[in-house]
């Protein structure tokens, strides 16, 4: 039975589970990004893993630059080749096996951590396994949702991702605040309650290993919920794919070969299927010219690149230096605030990439985080924060206002359009090197964030703010409006020579005039659906009601 309606077709409850269930993946990596942090300055991990002056002191130990970055930047790395090899992996085992077997793979590396005693390097390889597992899954869940969502909503489900991530970065920015500003007792309504109380230890693997809750949760849940439909089609399970779609639209099992919807939807997906096993679909068929499959592989990464280039994870990662250094008292309340406000316009992000599609807010997004990027690296350089109060509030408006833009468009708007832009035969293919270049620069930026800063300080805005406009410039000129169409669709869109990006808002399909009136004939054929529904009700009641009175 349906849930809802959206523009005439119905909505399962199916819907809304797979897309919550499978955007615990994002919650796994915002948290297992955020922990490692506060885990640094534990007093047991300090003296187990770091080099201390006067032994059992812990205020004597200190991790070298070195060490400290591989046991944090390892998880990127890991990241980076398990998104490559979370392809072949879904493509093999099917989207939702692959994603319980990389919840098993992060389990692992959790285990790995949670047993060292007195060896970093074992802490920071079970961070590199679980680094593996997350890269992995960022890969399959977008591609999962976007493969099993009803058009309608695609983005809005898709983009569930995203605000996982941003919750699992919230949890840990209230985890920061109450390790480094509260006592026990204070400990009432956050992940890591009651931790710093426990001694030895018991402090920071109790939070490593709560982690292990997230990939179980994920793992369990995905198997109740329906396979991806190109998946099973593209193996031949032709009546399991139309029971997949069905389950998601609320339709009943008995009427999954008549339903309008339902057997539109699947004749898409058959034809494209038989089409393109005309075609291979290795990692080399990811860089061919024809079918515009090297374009999309090459606007996938860098999409994925620039989402990073935006400058998010410069206040994300190193928020509480940049506020100190302007001389606010409490820059661990301010990274809350910002990671709070990413939360919260996550959810504006959902309705705005549904509404105006993708192109519109990419482009508006890049020029309005730009603008507030442009003001922060000015007000920064022109006096010196920390001696001008006034300066230091207006940069961290400035930052909120530029996360704001950022959780609204590109935040939510890239991990959607990696999901529908590539054609089934490659698309977990161009999805992992879409989402490997994402971590790619995660890592870079990560890395090389507090040399740039140290040498040109707050004029490093300005150099986000220009890669900001970059983005919106290659959003208009190269990449498709998809939103309201089948993945099938949107393939053929790519397709078609006499579609532009700049004119893609108003394609359709040949038998439409366009987007407008493609929706508009997909509600028709609902009401006629439900027309039907009631007239064979009507007319059993009546046979009913005759029946009864001879």
């Amino acid at each position: 039975m349906a849930l809802f309606y959206v523009q005439g077709v119905p909505i399962g409850a199916v819907a809304i589970m797979l897309a919550l269930v499978a955007s615990m993946g994002g919650f796994i990596f915002g948290y297992d990004t955020g922990q490692i942090s506060d885990i640094l300055v534990m007093k047991d991990f300090k003296l187990r893993f770091a080099t201390c002056g006067i032994p059992d002191d812990p205020s004597t130990c200190s991790f070298t630059n070195v060490r400290s970055g591989l046991i944090v930047g390892l998880l990127s790395i890991g990241t980076l080749f398990g998104a490559l090899f979370g392809a072949p992996t879904a493509d093999y085992l099917g989207r939702r096996y692959a994603m319980v077997v990389e919840c098993g793979l992060f389990i692992i590396g959790v285990i790995i951590q949670i047993t060292a005693t007195s060896v970093w390097q074992q802490f920071a390889v079970g961070r590199l396994v679980s680094g593996l597992a997350v890269g992995a899954l960022s890969a399959a869940v977008p591609m999962y949702q976007a493969e099993t969502a009803p058009p309608q909503i695609r983005g809005s489900l898709t983009a569930t991702y995203q605000l996982f991530i941003t919750f699992g970065i919230l949890v840990a920015c209230l985890w920061i605040y109450y390790y480094v500003r509260s006592s026990p007792h204070h400990f009432t309504d956050c992940i890591s309650i009651g931790t710093r109380s426990i001694g030895g230890a018991g402090s920071w693997r109790t939070v490593v290993g709560i982690g292990i809750v997230w990939p179980f949760i994920l793992a369990i849940g995905i198997l109740f919920m329906p396979e991806s439909p190109r998946w099973l089609a593209k193996h031949g399970r032709l009546e399991e794919a139309g029971t997949s779609i069905a389950r998601t639209r609320g339709v009943p099992p008995s009427e999954v070969k008549t339903d309008p919807v339902v057997v539109r939807e699947l004749e898409e997906i058959r034809s494209n299927v038989e089409y393109e096993m005309t075609f291979t679909g290795g990692w080399l068929d990811c860089f061919k010219p024809g079918n515009k499959i090297l374009y999309r592989t090459l606007l996938g990464m860098t999409l994925q690149s620039f989402q990073q280039l935006t400058g998010a994870n410069y206040f994300f990662y190193y928020g509480a230096t940049i506020f100190s250094s302007v001389g606010i008292q409490d820059s661990y309340v301010t990274q809350i605030i910002l990671g709070a406000v990413n939360f919260v316009c996550t959810f504006g992000g959902i309705y705005v990439m549904e509404k105006f599609g993708r192109r519109v807010p990419l482009i508006i997004g890049g020029i309005w985080q730009a603008a507030w990027l442009f003001i922060f690296g000015a007000a920064g350089t022109a006096k010196v924060p920390a001696d001008n109060p006034g300066i230091g509030k207006l940069m961290i408006v400035s930052a909120c206002m530029f996360i704001l833009g950022y959780a609204m468009t590109w935040a939510p708007g890239v991990w959607i359009l990696i999901g529908e832009t590539f054609p089934t035969r490659t698309r977990a293919k161009q999805g992992a090197l879409a989402t490997a270049s994402n971590w790619l620069w995660n890592f870079l930026l990560a890395f090389f964030t507090p040399f740039i800063v140290s040498a040109i300080e707050f004029r490093y805005g300005f150099v986000f703010a220009s890669c900001n406009l970059t983005g919106a410039v290659i959003v208009y000129f190269f990449l498709y409006e998809s939103s309201e169409l089948s993945l099938e669709n949107v393939d053929q869109m790519y397709n078609d020579p006499d579609c532009k990006p700049w004119t893609s808002r108003q394609w359709a399909p040949p038998e439409y005039k366009d987007r407008r009136d493609l929706v508009e004939q997909v509600r028709a054929a609902e009401s006629r659906k439900d027309a039907t529904v009631e007239h064979k009700e009507s007319a059993t009641s009546s046979t009913d009601h005759a029946t009864e009175k001879v």
